[in-house]
């Protein structure tokens, strides 16, 4: 696929997507999310590929959903209402569940404005690296709606309940140094440094096993969910095909041959 409504490069096994509509600040068209899909899809399946950086373009991160998209849901006869926005909403999740789930390292690098499914989409990833200009706002009840690219899934678990109401429930701004006090996003960077850091950070975080981070990944998102034993169970299963995996096997060899030396 060509891509013209984002960025997608990579270097020294980093993917960088960056969302490319900086005239209307990065916000989420159905064009561009068919374009994001393909490329959370391209990341996940390239073995090579290590870990995956988000960004935006201009002065925004992502501000949320496109508002002529939203004119257009409105202006559809009223018996087709629903089922479009049915519709749409199974592409949103479907894009929300691939970034979540991506089976490597995953950090939004928020260079300004996360708005409504703009901030859901940072929170989505493993981490958030944010820069002196960025703000988070969940402003979807501003517009007579919900969260529904994640936040009552994600902003929950980040900030906790109440105030994760409390964000919802007022769409208020949060600004980068009251993101970073509540959890909302892990480091700052400057402005200037911003994706060479997170480029930094995705390469310190994916330097181990892709085998063992995968499988790791994968329990640790499902862990508020299951108890105890479930998390046995699932280690027990992951714990077995690191057994057999490469990596597991170079990194004994390497290790008993450095103790080996010292002997």
């Amino acid at each position: 696929m060509t891509y013209e409504l984002i960025d997608y490069q990579c270097d020294a096994s980093i993917a960088t997507i960056t969302f490319n509509r900086p005239d209307k600040r990065n916000a989420m068209s159905d064009e561009m999310r068919t374009e994001f899909i393909d490329a959370l899809e391209r990341v996940a399946g390239d073995k090579t590929i290590r870990a995956l950086v988000l960004t935006g373009a201009g002065k925004a991160f992502c501000a949320g959903g496109d508002i002529a998209g939203m004119q257009r849901r409105m202006s559809a006869p009223p018996g087709e209402v629903a089922f479009n926005g049915w519709h749409r909403q199974q592409r949103v999740h479907r894009t929300q569940t691939l970034l979540y789930s991506m089976p490597k390292p995953t950090i939004a690098a928020v260079n300004g404005a996360a708005a409504g499914l703009g901030a859901d989409v940072a929170l989505a990833c493993d981490f958030v690296i944010a820069s002196e200009y960025a703000s988070f706002t969940w402003s979807y009840v501003l517009r007579g709606i919900i969260p529904d690219g994640g936040g009552m899934y994600f902003l929950p678990r980040r900030v906790g309940p109440s105030k994760a109401k409390e964000l919802v429930f007022t769409g208020r701004k949060v600004s980068c140094d009251e993101a970073l006090r509540l959890g909302i996003a892990d480091r700052q960077s400057s402005s200037a440094d911003l994706l060479t850091d997170a480029k930094a950070w995705a390469s310190e975080l994916s330097a181990a096993s892709p085998t063992a981070l995968a499988l790791a990944k994968g329990i640790l998102n499902q862990s508020y969910e299951s108890d105890v034993h479930e998390i046995f169970a699932q280690g027990s299963q992951a714990q077995g095909m690191c057994y057999t995996s490469t990596e597991h096997r170079e990194a004994v060899q390497a290790f008993l041959s450095k103790s080996a030396a010292k002997e």
